[in-house]
């Protein structure tokens, strides 16, 4: 059976900064993309091209940022997709890598956070599970600090990326993956986990804000509905902008309303 023609559009990396750039991106901005590079149409160079064309939309003086999550460092006895043998979770721990920002790689992001981590002159947060990477001038501001035991809260990326009004851009994501509302998240009452990973001198357990995205569909719905904004297509991709400190706001008074959650540990 022969092998069906890709579809389209046909996107370049001029056609992309075009688009990105007639959308609203400016230059010189901080910029936090949550990304899908299949939403696109069929890229003209992949992932290299779409992070290309980010680049020249925002210019030298902008600043690229992008979730380079590694959730796989996490303790077995947790994972479900798929779940390992109980006899194997010791092993596992004791076996398993501690983060290392410069070779482990991102885990359910995209391929285009992973391009932009191994981006020449890319810089990665410190945070062994919930890392952000960011390419430009603002780079090592942004990523610097980032405690160990907040994943997304007022010690990681998303507070400084708030307080340097960088902008969202969901780029053929939906709400589902928006990292500005949790930090929504650390500011109402929210229950405390333990969670367990790798650490530098073995395995390790740190007590955390539990973070869900549940119910972040509903929540962007709102919040689109009655916040600006802005919406266009790139590529073939549904593009959406927006201001961090607009999405956290909005967040905190709706997650309070509407999934109130206990503080325990």
């Amino acid at each position: 059976m022969p092998t069906p023609p890709p579809t389209g559009p046909l996107v370049t990396r001029d056609a992309l900064a075009a688009q990105l750039r007639e959308l609203g991106v400016r230059r010189g901005e901080t910029l936090l993309v949550h990304s899908s590079l299949s939403s696109l149409g069929w890229v003209c160079g992949g992932a290299v091209t779409v992070v290309r064309g980010l680049l020249d939309a925002l210019g030298p003086d902008g600043t690229l940022v992008v979730p380079t999550q590694s959730g796989d460092l996490s303790d077995p006895s947790v994972w479900s997709s798929p779940p390992v043998p109980e006899e194997w979770w010791d092993t596992i721990r004791a076996a398993m890598p501690a983060y290392d920002p410069l070779v482990t790689r991102s885990l359910g992001v995209g391929v285009i956070p992973e391009t932009v981590r191994t981006w020449p002159g890319a810089l990665r947060s410190a945070h062994p599970q919930t890392s952000f990477a960011a390419v430009g001038p603002r780079a090592a501001e942004i990523v610097e600090g980032h405690a160990p035991d907040c994943r997304l809260g007022e010690r990681s990326p998303l507070a400084k990326l708030e307080a340097l009004h960088a902008r969202v851009l969901l780029l053929g994501a939906g709400y589902d993956s928006c990292t500005s509302f949790h930090l929504a998240e650390y500011r109402i009452p929210s229950p405390l986990v333990k969670v367990g990973r790798p650490g530098p001198t073995g395995w390790e357990v740190v007590t955390e804000v539990a973070i869900t995205s549940d119910r972040f569909d509903e929540l962007g719905h709102d919040f689109e509905r009655d916040r600006p904004v802005v919406r266009g297509k790139v590529g073939a991709a549904d593009a959406r902008l927006f201001p961090v400190a607009d999405a956290v706001a909005y967040a905190e008074r709706w997650l309070a309303v509407h999934r109130p959650r206990a503080e325990e540990i």
